[in-house]
């Protein structure tokens, strides 16, 4: 039975069975709600194990399919599939969920139950986003996302959290909205060509979308481009960047997390799963454009995250040139590049999602996230110390670490068709490993001069607990990226037709 739910199970247990549970909790029951938003996301954990377990890599098509009516006078049914791209993210998510509630034990104290809430309905909606194979459902799992991180952001914020949360609101949903009128007239289109109404992921594969002539003139350009910004926005591609730094500055330290590590990715997902195979050639004829727009957002955001005088606005910036990468990757378009840009999502998830936690654990015990409030902590807190340095190492790509596999497979595999692209995306490397080990010499090995900064505590065991399994990945993934690449391979081939 299990079998054939494995995936509604999987996405329920966090938004529904546990909250439910949640919200039978009394009021003021907080520590039950922190082991309770634990437990269901360790049950959500070993559900997406179990779903690895029972996949076959060499299958690039859906697997562990459900399907059922659920609109059939329109043609939505409540459709879900995995295949290997969307595996891999779904590992991510799972993973990052039990660790955000370890690392916030502590530091969210107010409304206890309504931060488990948001977060437990916050990872069935990216769940169901990966998983959904009806156009429809995609988009009420999208939407879902949308709510529980504007109540992260806006309620267990900073200063300025109103302010970032409806910034986020406000970006997300103009994409959104064209990205809705773009599924609707898919099915459109579906009607006309076929005489049924559809929003199924494997119908739309079949419909012949004029390319025309001009932009306004071409069906092709106008959808690629009304699914394209939604998905933009969410990366989010230079320039529609301005809402990320804002959203992770304010935001605590487990929506930096979960935003960095998980939401950026829907947007790279959504380019892959539907940008290419469902508008190709409007994908060929954008190629030049996000190519520069990859390279802008490489260079700029590294310059930018370099000028950087807070901690978290850094390491914010430095997720717009990241993301960069992945962009060059997936219009790069071969099936190296291509892998590179997937394996590089979970790097990214892996390495931003430490940093944030780490600057959580500073912040926490000094209040401050400005460089020039710290020094010398190398003296008063190794193990942290040792964490941050892994964790930056990472995050430019050190060989042997996980970041190192995701950029050299983007780079070799743009190399042959965009040569400029990638020698300009390569000055971005250079840049990040000045920005990142400048910053880890001043905290870590300047001078300790301020006084507040000599009895720190170092890493309690509970913070250790929440960062080792990330440290494993990033090893893990350096030095057996087979064990990873294998999985999406199939995948990916079949996308690209490779």
């Amino acid at each position: 039975m299990l079998h054939d739910t494995l995936l509604s199970t999987l996405i329920l247990t966090p938004g529904a069975v546990g909250l439910v549970v949640l919200l039978l909790l009394p009021r003021q029951a907080d520590s039950a709600a922190r082991w309770l938003g634990l437990l269901a996301s360790l049950a959500t954990l070993a559900l997406a194990a179990l779903a690895w377990s029972r996949f076959d890599p060499a299958n690039p098509g859906f697997q562990l399919v459900e399907q059922r009516p659920w609109l059939p006078q329109v043609g939505i049914s409540y459709s879900l599939g995995m295949d290997g791209i969307a595996l891999v993210l779904v590992l991510l998510t799972a993973l990052l969920q039990p660790l955000v509630f370890i690392s916030s034990w502590i530091s969210i104290s107010q409304h206890v139950k309504g931060f488990i809430a948001s977060m437990l309905l916050l990872e069935t909606g990216v769940l169901g986003a990966f998983l959904a194979t009806d156009l429809f459902l995609f988009y009420v799992f999208w939407e879902l996302m949308l709510i529980p991180m504007y109540f992260i952001i806006g309620v267990w914020g900073g200063e300025r959290r109103i302010y970032a949360a409806v910034k986020f609101v406000l970006f997300t949903l103009a994409g959104s909205l064209l990205m809705l009128v773009g599924i609707l007239y898919l099915a459109y289109l579906h009607h006309a060509q076929f005489g049924v109404w559809s929003f199924a992921y494997g119908d739309m594969l079949r419909l012949n979308i004029p390319m025309g002539a001009g932009f306004w003139g071409s069906p092709q350009l106008l959808l690629f481009a009304a699914f394209a910004l939604a998905f933009a926005i969410k990366v989010p591609v230079w320039p529609l960047h301005t809402w990320l730094p804002d959203a992770h500055v304010e935001a605590p330290t487990g929506g930096s997390i979960i935003l960095a590590g998980i939401l950026l990715k829907l947007g790279t997902f959504g380019l892959m799963r539907y940008n290419r195979p469902l508008f190709p050639e409007a994908w060929e004829a954008a190629t030049p454009l996000f190519m520069v727009l990859a390279v802008v957002a490489i260079i700029y955001g590294a310059l930018v995250a370099w000028a950087q005088k807070d901690i978290k606005k850094l390491v914010a910036y430095s997720s717009v040139s990241h993301m960069g990468f992945i962009i060059l990757g997936l219009f790069a378009g071969t099936v190296a590049s291509t892998q590179g840009a997937l394996i590089q999502m979970i790097n990214h998830g892996l390495s931003t999602g430490a940093l944030f936690m780490l600057v959580g654990v500073i912040y926490d015990r000094r209040h401050t996230r400005l460089i020039e409030d710290f020094g010398g902590l190398a003296k008063v807190m190794p193990l942290y110390t040792f964490a941050f340095l892994l964790a930056t190492l990472s995050s430019i790509g050190l060989p042997g670490l996980n970041g190192f596999v995701g950029e050299f497979l983007i780079l070799t595999g743009a190399f042959a068709e965009h040569p400029l692209a990638v020698a300009l995306a390569a000055t971005g490397i250079v840049l990040g490993a000045i920005y990142m080990l400048s910053l880890v010499q001043r905290v870590f090995w300047n001078a300790l001069v301020h006084e507040e900064n000599r009895n720190l505590t170092d890493l309690t065991w509970r913070e250790a607990l929440a960062f080792a399994p990330l440290a494993l990945f990033m090893v893990w993934i350096g030095v057996q990226p087979g064990t990873f690449l294998r999985l999406s391979e199939a995948a990916v081939r079949h996308l690209i037709g490779g």
